[in-house]
Protein backbone atom coordinates (compact mmCIF):
# COMPACT_ATOMS: atom_id res chain seq x y z
CA UNK A 1 0.00 0.00 0.00
CA UNK A 2 2.95 2.26 0.76
CA UNK A 3 5.46 1.09 -1.34
CA UNK A 4 6.44 0.83 -4.72
CA UNK A 5 5.85 -2.69 -6.24
CA UNK A 6 8.92 -2.84 -8.41
CA UNK A 7 8.50 -3.44 -12.63
CA UNK A 8 9.96 -5.94 -14.47
CA UNK A 9 13.51 -4.98 -16.31
CA UNK A 10 12.90 -4.17 -20.00
CA UNK A 11 15.61 -4.78 -22.63
CA UNK A 12 16.08 -3.16 -26.45
CA UNK A 13 18.43 -5.87 -27.91
CA UNK A 14 19.30 -5.38 -31.18
CA UNK A 15 21.27 -7.93 -32.38
CA UNK A 16 24.92 -6.76 -34.59
CA UNK A 17 25.38 -9.38 -37.09
CA UNK A 18 22.02 -10.99 -38.15
CA UNK A 19 22.04 -12.18 -41.05
CA UNK A 20 18.32 -13.82 -42.88
CA UNK A 21 19.97 -15.51 -45.94
CA UNK A 22 21.82 -17.33 -42.99
CA UNK A 23 18.78 -17.76 -40.60
CA UNK A 24 17.20 -19.63 -43.29
CA UNK A 25 20.09 -22.57 -43.80
CA UNK A 26 19.87 -23.14 -40.46
CA UNK A 27 16.12 -23.18 -39.79
CA UNK A 28 16.22 -26.01 -42.96
CA UNK A 29 18.97 -27.70 -41.19
CA UNK A 30 16.94 -27.68 -38.44
CA UNK A 31 13.99 -29.37 -40.02
CA UNK A 32 16.09 -31.88 -41.57
CA UNK A 33 17.35 -33.00 -38.40
CA UNK A 34 20.93 -31.87 -39.52
CA UNK A 35 23.45 -32.02 -36.26
CA UNK A 36 26.90 -30.08 -35.89
CA UNK A 37 29.77 -32.45 -35.48
CA UNK A 38 30.84 -30.79 -32.65
CA UNK A 39 28.20 -32.65 -30.56
CA UNK A 40 30.03 -35.94 -31.54
CA UNK A 41 33.24 -34.83 -30.79
CA UNK A 42 32.19 -34.15 -26.94
CA UNK A 43 30.57 -37.43 -26.98
CA UNK A 44 33.96 -38.93 -27.99
CA UNK A 45 35.83 -36.80 -25.27
CA UNK A 46 33.31 -37.67 -22.31
CA UNK A 47 33.17 -41.45 -23.53
CA UNK A 48 37.04 -41.60 -23.13
CA UNK A 49 37.49 -39.57 -20.09
CA UNK A 50 35.03 -42.33 -18.41
CA UNK A 51 37.25 -44.79 -19.83
CA UNK A 52 40.44 -44.03 -18.44
CA UNK A 53 38.54 -43.59 -14.73
CA UNK A 54 37.17 -46.78 -15.17
CA UNK A 55 41.26 -47.67 -15.95
CA UNK A 56 42.59 -45.92 -13.27
CA UNK A 57 39.96 -47.33 -10.63
CA UNK A 58 40.47 -51.12 -11.62
CA UNK A 59 44.34 -50.44 -11.07
CA UNK A 60 44.13 -48.38 -8.03
CA UNK A 61 41.87 -51.12 -6.54
CA UNK A 62 44.36 -54.07 -7.65
CA UNK A 63 47.15 -51.92 -6.68
CA UNK A 64 45.45 -51.98 -3.05
CA UNK A 65 45.11 -55.57 -2.33
CA UNK A 66 48.67 -56.24 -3.82
CA UNK A 67 47.84 -58.27 -6.85
CA UNK A 68 50.32 -55.69 -8.94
Amino acid sequence: MFFKKPKNKSFEYLPRFYKPDQDEVEKRKRKLGFKSSRSSKRKRKGLFLWITIFLFVIYAYLRLINIL
